[in-house]
């Protein structure tokens, strides 16, 4: 079976009907014909489904002993033939669900207080991807793109909708940090990097030492302690890589009084308008020590694209490319998850600030070379 990520299983919807037995999942397959297969499957370590058990459809109906857990575990249920998953999270208490067989994310599952916390947060979901959905229908035209004006507008909304989404996320944790679901919603702001990871750190602390020996907050801290390399106050790691011309360079060797590391890419529409506000940045401040090395996370055999990017949007700094997408050695160093995503180093290549945009990037370029 498919690894199954956090941030998708976060989209299941729950909810339900007749009372179960005891530690069983008991559900409804509306329209399942007889002797359709029900799998359940336990979450390893790795957050793969490991398989446990399986029964078959009875007029519309199946009953599944659900394993017994010493805390809170993670269990997915798969209908045969079936192209999604519907997670339960088992705490040893009955449970009823009613399955649709053409779509599981809109399944529903009642049973356990975890299941209706893992509710208040697939609702936040789908009200904040509404919103999301709102505001990118409303800077949808395309004409408008090249609009600095325009863009800014867009980005500060943006940002108004991502503080609103973090804002709320933090408060389900901070509410039930005795739920494995708090350690779900830390390893989707992990991924997303929606707070700095010296925030989400504090957060984690909170938790229970109980779900904090579960295995997505596991998962959580080894993120966290990678990402502890490339934290504010942190020495940047050195890296080296070709150029253009296929000479190696080396960050050490691109460095000026202040210098800013930039992961992008040709295909990233996100780095590609924010390519104008760096450029700017640049051409005001290169002559105050101001250096720029990008890096760039282009597919291998697409070199061409890469360097006509760097010409069509006037990047006329250092650059450098493995050519390896998301495989890049240094995307990994870093723990580059999602681009565009910028590093500003002092001239002792200190980290001092991360992943800012337009004005807050230039101001802060002027407050270190001033």
């Amino acid at each position: 079976m498919k690894r199954i990520t956090f941030i998708l299983l976060a989209f299941v919807a729950f909810s339900c009907q007749q009372k179960p037995k005891e530690n069983t999942l008991t559900g409804t397959v509306k329209g399942a014909k007889d002797d359709t297969h029900v799998y359940l499957a336990t979450l390893n370590e790795e957050g793969t489904p490991v398989p446990t058990d399986t029964v078959v459809v009875k007029n519309e109906k199946f009953e599944l002993p659900l394993p017994k857990t010493d805390f809170q575990s993670l269990n997915v249920v798969t209908l045969e033939k079936g192209r999604s998953n519907m997670l339960i999270i088992n705490e040893n208490k009955p449970l009823t669900a009613t399955v649709y067989k053409d779509s599981l994310r809109s399944s529903k599952i009642e049973g356990g207080t975890q299941n209706e916390i893992f509710q208040e947060y697939v609702d936040h979901l789908k009200d904040s991807r509404k919103d999301f959905e709102g505001l990118r229908k409303k800077y949808s035209d395309r004409s408008k793109l090249k609009d600095p004006a325009y863009l800014k507008q867009a980005q500060a909304e943006q940002g108004k909708l991502s503080d609103k989404d973090a804002e709320a996320r933090k408060k389900i944790v901070e509410k039930y940090p005795n739920s494995i679901v708090s350690a779900l919603i830390l390893s989707d702001m992990m991924n997303q990097k929606m707070l700095p990871s010296t925030e989400i750190r504090e957060m984690f602390k909170k938790l229970t030492p109980e779900v904090q020996q579960t295995f997505p907050a596991k998962k959580v801290q080894e993120a966290l302690e990678k990402a502890s390399v490339t934290e504010i106050g942190s020495k940047a790691p050195d890296f080296s890589a070709p150029t253009p011309e296929g000479k190696e360079l080396s960050l050490k060797d691109a460095m000026g009084k202040v210098t800013i590391i930039d992961f992008w890419a040709s295909w990233c529409k996100p780095c590609r308008m924010e390519n104008p506000n760096v450029v700017k940045t640049y051409q005001k401040y290169h002559d105050q020590g101001l250096n720029i090395i990008s890096v760039s996370l282009d597919r291998k055999g697409q070199k061409d694209k890469w360097t006509k990017a760097i010409a069509d949007d006037g990047l006329i700094w250092n650059h450098v490319s493995n050519l390896q997408f998301w495989q890049d050695p240094i995307a990994k160093k870093y723990g580059i998850r999602s681009i565009p995503a910028t590093f500003i180093l002092d001239e002792n290549g200190v980290i001092v600030a991360k992943n800012l945009r337009g004005d807050e990037l230039d101001q802060k370029i002027g407050e270190l070379l001033n």
